[in-house]
């Protein structure tokens, strides 16, 4: 990402931190602290770049609200790590 690049998040979103995942010419994620409306969250976005409309389209978004949700979600991800097939 160019420093120039303004992440493509709602206006109502007050970036405090972010971190690029990811990002080529047709594909970005993105981890975003942010806060809406008084509230601070961590979002995961994945946005892909669309040719004809020239700018970033939202494709997926998931909000970590609570750190009770994150320990659920992060339990769940890394019991499945394992079984993941790598083909070489």
């Amino acid at each position: 990402m160019s420093e120039e690049e303004k992440l493509p998040v709602d206006d109502n979103i007050s970036i405090i931190d972010h971190t690029t995942i990811y990002h080529t010419t047709k594909w970005w994620c993105e981890v975003v602290l942010g806060n809406m409306y008084g509230h601070d969250k961590i979002m995961v976005y994945q946005w892909q770049f669309v040719q004809s409309k020239n700018r970033w389209i939202r494709k997926q978004k998931f909000t970590v609200n609570f750190e009770k949700d994150w320990i659920l979600v992060k339990d769940a991800v890394e019991k499945y790590l394992p079984k993941i097939k790598v083909i070489s």
